[in-house]
């Protein structure tokens, strides 16, 4: 009787101490490698969020930038002393009298020579710099369209054509008539962050160069072949002249990749052609 009562003693024995530590540990490292993933996908996930915010602003601001280029020199110039607004040596509120407006020194009748890097004799249009003179469907009156990159932030805006007037003085960021548009544009960041950004990115940047927002097209001279970047179209060098504006963006996002510490660029690109070239 005693030795049957033992053994169904025996039989009911649980786990010992060790196999019970073993088995936590095991529970232990199967959980840790859960969560670790299940961290990693969350990372990955943030990080992707924020390049497709990026690229979905950027493109939709890339989009606005093409259809302003596009409707630039829309309505074309008329000189007829009938046409209210218009005269010989003044512009005309009326109609466009080119697709781009420029500055310093905006006469109809004297434009500047564009040039990059900083070459030419416009200030505007320039690398990081442009005014687009156009008629919107919703506007009685021709405007001038500006973006222009300070820092990092790509502004807007728009003012009504005057006679005389100056498309920079109306399209003044110091006047609070320019907003905000794109944030994070680094085509012209400091030398040393193009420096971290080729780092990653080698193919961005080359030479470690700022990379211009904007580049211009004139017409060829004689007409007869394809548009060529304008300061190499020699007597055609002229804000008058632009029949392509070609876009390029490269925007970083807010914060760096979650996983490995890198910030994430992307480079966005497009060309508007001038429909209504003068």
């Amino acid at each position: 009787m005693t030795t049957a009562r033992i053994a169904n003693k025996r039989t009911q024995l649980g786990f010992t101490l060790i196999e019970t530590m073993v088995a936590l540990a095991v529970f232990v490292v199967i959980c840790a490698g859960i969560f670790k993933l299940l961290n990693s996908s969350q990372q990955r996930y943030r990080t992707e969020s924020q390049v497709l915010g990026s690229m979905q602003d950027a493109r939709l601001g890339l989009d606005q930038i093409v259809r302003d280029a596009g409707d630039a020199g829309y309505p074309p110039y008329v000189n007829f002393a009938n046409v209210p607004g218009c005269a010989a040596a003044a512009p005309c509120l009326a109609y466009a009298n080119s697709p781009l407006a420029w500055f310093p020194g905006y006469v109809a009748l004297n434009p500047c020579l564009i040039g990059t890097a900083g070459g030419g004799t416009c200030g505007t249009p320039g690398d990081f710099d442009v005014i687009f003179e156009e008629k919107p469907d919703n506007s009685n009156n021709v405007q001038w369209i500006r973006y222009l990159l300070q820092g990092t932030t790509l502004f807007r805006g728009a003012a009504n054509k005057v006679t005389g007037g100056s498309a920079n003085g109306l399209l003044n960021p110091a006047a609070k008539n320019m907003y905000p548009y794109i944030y994070n544009v680094v085509n012209n960041d400091t030398a040393a962050n193009i420096a971290t950004y080729r780092a990653a990115f080698p193919t961005m940047f080359p030479g470690g160069n700022p990379v211009p927002i904007f580049q211009f097209y004139c017409a060829s001279p004689g007409g007869a072949a394809a548009p060529v970047l304008c300061q190499n179209a020699g007597a055609n060098n002229s804000p008058t002249q632009v029949t392509d504006v070609e876009i390029t963006l490269i925007v970083n996002t807010p914060e760096r990749d979650k996983q490995n510490g890198r910030l994430r660029l992307v480079e966005l690109n497009g060309r508007g052609h001038v429909i209504n070239p003068l």
